[in-house]
């Protein structure tokens, strides 16, 4: 990356040279004016629609011009949140509050003989390590610890995935550096804590299964480009290969997926899978969009996958139409949820020899609560163990457990949890009774548990220390509210703040949405929302459409044609909270991640009045353009594509950039993005704060923030989260008035 500084330095210096202290500027307009983005307009003819587009030459990310400018602009933005009075004192809490307890522990895996694998860091470590234990009261072993493994470029290294043979003797791990997502796959000899040698790159979509003789795996990878390929083509035509430990991994064979077998069609822009079961000779395939929906799948014996020669003899189980979203077998019997005309899902059990949908049994029926599963990679709603399948559900918003026995004279029931919140890393082994899960709420924090069904009782597995953080969440008032949208439909809306706290418009408010892909916004505790809460602010979640809190159908309310929804939504429960006194328009701020860049740039553009700050973290906010990055391709099933009419005019009418209005009055705004992020790419947020800057008659700044070790979000370490907490924190409190956040005001120098 060409990095020129010279020209960053002078824009640097100039800020200390204006005759004017800083901690003056900042208190009521923008300090001193940043380097002007040069407007060189291009104009695209949308069938027959002109648009323009100022900032175009922004989206070479290899531009000196472009990488010089958004330095000075993250200078800036670091010298300004530097200054704000306040924030250093935030990041001192919000390390206190990190560090509260003595270790954290996720990701809990039980295997066969009494050992866990999980995810620990520890009080006074920045990133989590991997770690086995025989029994819960065994000694610990560290495995793997990212700190150890820093690239020669410094990022910070992070674990991705991690999945053990079946025998529990070697560990897969999925690795990548400053959030960049590029995983590589390092293999760990459990008995001598040494790698096996071999490094396996291009592993971002991880897919690891173990075959039975834990000597070998399938994983997904995508394919070797070179430097010059486009964009578009980076995440296209990936595969499954299947790797031997201890060999090269160029000698990996090709298994499934694109172009591979002629009788399986794995179009370029899908990922495929392939799934392997210890108590089954049969392996599952899916191919899925990587943005959720409905997948195609099919099943072979695990003898007959990649015979050289030979075309594999898949049969396919279930396509698109059946709008199935998750598969397990069992014995003969295949566990399928499907929304296929039951938006909240349903659970149906078919032949695995004999697949025949359309006579399925109905084993958990539609019903009030969602069938959903957890919301990262790999996380779905079924889970195999050795006495019966265990469904996750959502119900109206809690998470809820079914045990269905796979004894036909046991009753099914409801896995028992010690209070009511959201449920992640919920996982079985068909090998094990019962179950492990974590669980949290807005005012608990997370804990491992472990259900065990011979005593129908679910309890801490005691790898986590208790955390004093839920003292102070006792102190904070929860309310669950539902609001009416433009056209009557109920958004649940959750509220939090301190118990005792007087509603009389005057607190500064943090209204925060998503609404996208189908995945819901749930609840859990964070040093964050404490730290926040804990100074006067009020948090709020808006539930909108585009999310999956009510199933598909909700979903379906705020996607394509129906994304206004989502932001109109938004702009709904903004007024809510200035109705009821919670908030007024002058303390308000919102924010937006990723696909929520979405909403909130939209609820600003079409309501500049309503806000008096706004974060957009790694947005979306060019729809028009997203098309042409990497993961843009992927993401049409969801959003739509330019090069149809229909999709162009829902694109357009997404896209806030393009309803950015010049001479307007528009709140302040920060807008941060990871220099290594591959998903959304780091030229949209700089289009959209160049085009903010130009038009904004308000005087409140309009801010670029970049991480240059981070990316999206995965992968983060604990302090770069702490800062991104905090520089929220101090610009929101800063902007909406919270008196300990106010610059002094100084005096003008005459020298």
């Amino acid at each position: 990356m060409n990095d020129n500084r010279k020209p960053v330095a002078r824009y640097v210096v100039a800020l200390f040279f204006t005759g004017v202290l800083l901690t003056h500027q900042i208190g009521y307009t923008q300090p001193t004016p940043l380097p002007a983005a040069p407007i060189r307009p291009v104009v695209d003819d949308y069938f027959g629609t002109k648009i323009t587009d100022p900032y175009r030459w922004m989206e070479d990310m290899k531009n000196p011009e472009l990488l010089n400018w958004m330095k000075a602009q993250a200078d800036y933005t670091r010298l300004v949140l530097d200054n704000v009075p306040g924030r250093q004192a935030v990041l001192a809490r919000l390390t206190e509050l990190s560090n509260a307890v003595p270790a954290r522990v996720s990701n809990v895996m039980r295997l066969p003989g009494e050992r866990y694998v999980y995810l620990k860091i520890n009080a006074n470590e920045n990133g989590a390590s991997l770690c086995i234990r025989q029994g819960l009261g065994g000694t610990e072993t560290r495995l793997v610890d990212p700190a150890q493994l820093k690239p020669s470029n410094g990022q910070p290294v992070s674990i991705s995935y991690f999945q053990p043979s079946w025998d529990g003797k070697l560990i897969a791990v999925g690795l990548a550096a400053g959030g960049s997502e590029n995983t590589y796959i390092r293999i760990i000899d459990v008995l001598t804590g040494y790698e096996t040698g071999e490094t396996i790159d291009r592993a971002r979509y991880g897919g690891v299964a173990w075959l039975p003789d834990s000597r070998s795996f399938f994983y997904t990878r995508l394919q070797q480009l070179p430097p010059d390929a486009p964009n578009t083509e980076r995440q296209q035509k990936s595969r499954v290969y299947q790797h031997v430990v201890g060999t090269s991994a160029e000698q990996d064979r090709i298994v499934f997926g694109h172009g591979v077998d002629p009788a399986v069609d794995v179009p370029p822009t899908l990922i495929p899978r392939l799934h392997t079961y210890p108590n089954t000779d049969y392996v599952l395939a899916s191919v899925i969009s990587g943005v959720g929906g409905a997948k195609t799948g099919y099943v072979v014996s695990l003898s007959a996958v990649g015979k050289t020669g030979v075309d594999t003899p898949w049969r396919k189980l279930f396509g698109p139409a059946d709008d199935i979203t998750d598969a397990a077998p069992h014995g003969d019997d295949l566990y399928l949820v499907t929304h296929k005309n039951t938006p909240r899902y349903k659970v149906i059990r078919t032949s695995l020899q004999h697949p025949d949908l359309a006579m399925a049994t109905d084993v958990l029926p539609a019903g009030k609560a969602v069938i959903s599963g957890g919301y990262v990679a790999g996380e779905g709603a079924l889970h195999l163990a050795q006495d019966a399948l265990y469904v996750q559900q959502l119900d109206g918003g809690l998470g809820r457990i079914r045990r269905i026995p796979f004894q036909k004279t046991e009753s099914p029931s409801d896995v028992p949890l010690p209070f009511e919140g959201t449920l992640f890393d919920v996982r079985a082994d068909s090998r094990l009774p019962g179950l492990l899960l974590s669980l949290t709420s807005w005012t608990k924090t997370a804990r491992p548990l472990a259900y065990d069904p011979a005593r129908q009782r679910t309890h801490e597995v005691g790898l986590q220390p208790n955390d004093p953080h839920d003292k102070l969440t006792s102190t904070m008032a929860v309310r669950e509210v539902n609001v009416p949208a433009t056209d009557g439909t109920l958004i649940p809306l959750s509220i939090m703040f301190k118990k005792g706290l007087t509603l009389d418009g005057t607190h500064p408010t943090w209204l925060n949405g998503y609404g996208a892909y189908g995945i819901p916004s749930l609840s859990g505790t964070s040093p964050m929302i404490t730290a926040w809460v804990e100074q006067g602010g009020i948090y709020a979640v808006a539930h909108v459409r585009g999310g999956g809190e009510y199933g598909e159908e909700w979903h379906k309310g705020g996607y394509k044609a129906t994304k206004p929804n989502t932001w109109r939504d938004f702009i709904a429960c903004a007024e809510y909270l200035i109705a009821q006194q919670y908030t007024s328009s002058k303390h308000l701020g919102g924010l937006g991640i990723s696909a929520g860049g979405i909403l909130m740039g939209r609820a600003m553009t079409e309501r500049p009045d309503l806000f008096r700050a706004v974060g957009i973290a790694v947005g979306l906010t060019d729809m028009l353009r997203y098309e042409t990055t990497a993961n843009g391709v992927p993401n049409i099933p969801e959003f739509g594509s330019v090069k149809t009419e229909e999709g162009f005019k829902i694109l357009h009418e997404m896209s806030a950039y393009h309803h950015v209005s010049d001479s307007t009055n528009y709140p302040a705004v920060m807008l941060g993005t990871g220099i290594n992020d591959p998903r959304v790419d780091p030229w949209l947020m700089a289009k959209m704060t160049a085009r903010l800057q130009a038009a904004s008659r308000s005087g409140h700044p309009v801010m670029l923030r970049v991480d240059y070790q981070s990316g999206h979000g995965p992968g983060v370490t604990k302090q770069q989260r702490l800062t991104t907490f905090a520089d929220a924190i101090a610009f929101l409190f800063w902007q909406l008035g919270h008196p300990g956040f106010q610059p002094v005001q100084a005096t003008k120098h005459t020298d």
